[in-house]
């Protein structure tokens, strides 16, 4: 059986492409899964909004490598003084009565 009479739910949704309902997703995953493996991707609904996307494996770019805090550091400005973080930390929990 053709793939588009086994997922009559689906519609093409402009901006989004090919969508189905969570309710008909469920019951049509095997078909779902063929489908994506010919390379579509699918866009599964719920309450008429976008929920999750199906795509084939490799078809997204891989993601950006986390390079940790310390990138974030070297864009901070130079510190000028002041109490330091731990002091205000402590002064805090001794405010406290801890």
């Amino acid at each position: 059986m053709p793939l588009t009479l086994e997922l009559k739910e689906a519609v093409a949704t402009p901006g989004v492409g090919l969508s189905i309902p969570v309710r008909a997703a469920k019951a049509k995953l095997s078909a779902l899964l063929e489908l994506v493996a010919t390379g579509q991707e699918v866009t599964i609904t719920s309450d008429g909004r976008p929920k999750a996307v199906l795509s084939p494996v490799g078809a997204r770019s891989p993601r950006k490598v986390f390079t940790g805090t310390l990138e974030h550091l070297k864009t901070m400005p130079a510190w000028r003084g002041g109490p330091t973080a731990e002091e205000i930390i402590r002064q805090d929990r001794d405010g406290r009565g801890w």
